[in-house]
């Protein structure tokens, strides 16, 4: 994926808050950070609707499946942005894991890090693990029509959990974004993805055997193509007097 995708990935994943939550606060940069961000701007008005899907599952070796699925949609009639959160939770036919041995060391700073951070880690044999991030990007006169919401609201501060034979996970409502924790059973590792206002961050450690790991998120924006082309010039520079104090 190209550098200014994954940009742009931070961008809009750290803006999920703040649109919901902030009017627009414009503030001062520096002529260094205007020249890295030329021609990846959008003007007030342009997105007419934002859409984020998240997903974490763990499947352990005798194919229990513990995780979790949240979603949540903005638009300009939305009064209330809210995750909507479902836990996933289905029983294998193997037998139970051997206890993982495996060690990890190090890795303290993954938990501080801003914009986008991708990261596994693997002391086991016969494992699989994936962190992906989509940006599906689209153009249109109108704003699609909102899905109906499925699942439990995840209210602030709050956090809804599920367990199985293949461990725990735990979604939380953190720094006006949302957090998903997997803790496997029989020391088989952990999965975390969260999407706050400092970024995108998908981590899995593995310590055991033949597991498989999915992080999932799926950024969906829609632009307003019905501009009118009649306004020409007028009309941006009217855009761009909404970015003044």
């Amino acid at each position: 994926m190209k550098t200014s995708y994954w940009l742009a990935a931070a961008c809009l994943a750290a803006s999920a808050s703040s649109f919901a939550n902030e009017g627009f606060k414009p503030i001062p940069i520096s002529d260094q950070e205007l020249g890295e961000l030329r021609g990846r701007f959008v003007m007030p008005g342009r997105i007419i609707s934002f859409g984020i899907v998240m997903s974490s599952t763990w499947r352990n070796a005798s194919g229990d499946l513990i995780g979790a699925a949240t979603s949540m949609q903005i638009q300009s009639s939305t009064v209330k942005p809210q995750f909507y959160v479902s836990t996933i939770a289905k029983t294998g036919n193997g037998s139970t894991p051997t206890q993982g041995t495996g060690n990890v060391i190090g890795g303290a700073g993954l938990g501080s890090t801003q914009g986008v951070t991708q990261s596994v880690r693997a002391a086991g044999d016969s494992n699989t693990a994936n962190n992906n991030v989509g940006i599906n990007v689209t153009q249109s006169s109108t704003a699609p029509a909102l899905a109906p919401a499925q699942g439990q609201v995840l209210m602030s501060g709050q956090t809804i959990s599920g367990s199985n034979g293949a461990g725990s996970v735990a979604v939380t409502s953190i720094s006006g974004g949302v957090q998903m924790a997997i803790q496997a059973s029989n020391n088989q590792g952990t999965a975390l993805q969260q999407v706050a206002q400092s970024g995108l961050m998908q981590n899995t450690t593995l310590l055991g055997s033949s597991n498989l790991v999915n992080n999932q998120t799926l950024l969906n924006v829609v632009m307003n193509n019905n501009l009118n082309p009649a306004a020409g010039a007028s009309q941006t520079l009217n855009q761009l007097k909404g970015l003044r104090n």
